[in-house]
């Protein structure tokens, strides 16, 4: 007051209008501030400059009347701040049935999962829904959706092979070797799914079984060695020892070599004479028989000979020396196959 005193002349009757003026701006309330802000309108984006206070008086400002269905991002008493993005969504008319239900109602949900959300109508993939999930709601759009209580469902499962083991003598005790690694099968099972009465959990009743690919077995050999390793076979397997013991032949042995006085050096089954390949009565064992004979290996019958009756047997060497080491002598003959 002293400083305005300053400035009025002495003695005048009125104050001058320009001195009013200043005295009406000094004793106004403040002007807030200029800001920018972006505004999110239906989707649309714009950024504005503006100086109200609050979301409400932005929008008032940009002539838009609020009603309590729409939906606004922010508090719309709270005071705006430079940069802030006000988003803004009208709502729309739309009618929802459910299990044919219908309700009428306003909405500023953006597309139909979400207007679902917001009215809380539970779906999944198997309840039918349409428009789609993420379609956008527009003006009088009409949703429907149909629960589905029960269903039938393919399952595909596979199926292991089994396992298959096999005596190899030309392996050693403890070795083994996967002739064939399998395939595995595929079953397929038709179910009967029903959910429970809260829609929480769901029963499985199978219909229907059938196997579309059978698996082929795994084939491993597995090495038993020399004779020497019979007893270890027997501690893995005494029923594989048994039908191995029952396809034992105790026989004499006698070797020779196609370097022998009078011997073609071809064999009946057509084959060179040699090492593994053996001289055996048919009639005892076939021709084409595989065997396993301790000291000497796996072998096939391939030959016969005027002087091999009954179990009596030539093992076939690639020399004169080896045959005359080996000699003559009783072996046990295991037939393989």
């Amino acid at each position: 007051m002293l400083s305005l005193g300053l400035l009025i002349p002495f003695g005048a009757g009125h104050a001058p209008a320009s001195i009013a003026a200043s005295v009406a701006a000094l004793t106004a309330p403040a002007t807030e501030p200029a800001k920018h802000v972006t505004l999110v309108r239906d989707g649309v984006s714009d950024t504005v400059e503006t100086r109200s206070a609050t979301a409400d008086a932005l929008l008032a400002e940009r002539g838009i009347a609020r009603a309590p269905e729409d939906a606004l991002s922010v508090d719309p008493a709270a005071p705006l701040s430079e940069g802030e993005t006000v988003v803004y969504r009208a709502a729309v008319p739309v009618t929802v049935s459910v299990d044919g239900t219908s309700q009428a109602l306003r909405t500023p949900a953006a597309t139909v999962g979400e207007l679902l959300a917001r009215q809380g109508v539970a779906f999944d993939r198997h309840d039918r829904v349409r428009p789609a999930p993420g379609t956008a709601i527009g003006t009088d759009t009409v949703v429907t959706v149909q629960h589905v209580e029960a269903w039938t469902e393919l399952v595909r499962r596979a199926v292991p092979p089994a396992t298959v083991k096999r005596w190899a003598f030309d392996l050693g005790g403890g070795r083994s070797h996967v002739v064939d690694a399998g395939r595995a099968g595929l079953r397929e099972t038709a179910y009967e799914v029903r959910r429970t009465a809260d829609r929480r959990g769901i029963i499985r009743t199978a219909l229907v079984s059938r196997v579309i690919r059978a698996p082929r077995a795994r084939i491993v050999a597995e090495g038993i060695g020399e004779y020497t390793a019979l007893s270890a076979l027997a501690q893995r397997s005494i029923e594989g020892t048994l039908r191995l013991a029952g396809a034992a032949m105790s026989m004499v042995a006698t070797a020779y070599s196609a370097e022998c006085g009078g011997c073609s050096g071809m064999t009946a089954i057509g084959r060179p004479a040699g090492r593994g390949i053996i001289a055996v009565d048919p009639r005892v064992i076939p021709l084409g028989t595989h065997v396993f004979i301790p000291g000497y290996g796996t072998a096939i019958a391939g030959d016969t000979g005027g002087a091999i009756h009954g179990n009596r047997i030539d093992l076939g060497f690639n020399s004169n020396a080896a045959a005359y080491q080996f000699g003559r002598r009783s072996v046990t003959v295991y037939l393989i196959r």
